[in-house]
């Protein structure tokens, strides 16, 4: 997916688009950027607002607009339950968002690669889909074969300090981890409104 250059997204969408973004060095810029006037994007409204939000949802997660849209219909047609809570379960269930969220890399483009390139299994198989969706009760691990590159030095040192969500456990020396309840997160730790992307969806 070319999503063309981030700090121009991270200025018109937010810094946590990107964690790229989230640094010091762009914040500090930010700042002592003059400020002008745009023109809203999206036409303004309630039309602009929703578009902005689910324009925030596919840059975090680092999707195509086809990806998204099937996502959030599927959320949609999913009978019982809110929408807005089934898309961001199913976000938050690929299996490159899992390894981002255990913190084996830094950005969910690093593990969409490490995934790509067969770095990780999934219940003892080995899995190259970074969009593969987990389950409560997946086991997901470093391949043995791997756990000596570079990639994870220092990681069974570090593991105390990784904070992960509370739908995952996490083994000792921090290579594998378990899939414990239904994927998600609190909305006041995304960066976006789910609920406002299923009325842009729903028009």
């Amino acid at each position: 997916m070319i999503l063309g250059p981030k700090y121009k997204i991270c200025k018109r969408l937010g810094a946590s688009v990107f964690e790229k973004c989230q640094t010091q060095k762009f914040q500090l810029a930010e700042a002592r950027a003059p400020r002008r006037s745009r023109p809203k994007r999206g036409g303004g409204g309630d039309f602009g607002t929703q578009l902005i939000e689910k324009q925030k949802a596919r840059f975090t997660y680092g999707l195509s607009e086809s990806q998204f849209s099937r996502y959030v219909h599927e959320a949609m047609e999913k009978r019982g339950g809110s929408s807005a809570a089934g898309l961001v379960s199913r976000l938050e269930a690929r299996l490159d968002n899992t390894v981002y969220r255990a913190g084996l890399v830094k950005t969910r483009r690093a593990a969409r690669q490490l995934v790509s390139h067969g770095h990780i299994l999934v219940n003892g198989r080995r899995m190259t889909i970074p969009s593969y969706c987990v389950q409560e009760g997946d086991t997901i691990a470093v391949r043995p074969e791997s756990q000596s590159s570079p990639l994870f030095m220092g990681r069974k040192e570090s593991v105390a300090e990784v904070k992960t969500p509370g739908w995952m456990e996490m083994s000792a020396d921090g290579l594998s981890y378990k899939i414990t309840s239904a994927p998600g997160i609190a909305e006041t730790e995304l960066p976006f409104n789910a609920a406002v992307i299923i009325q842009f969806y729903s028009r």
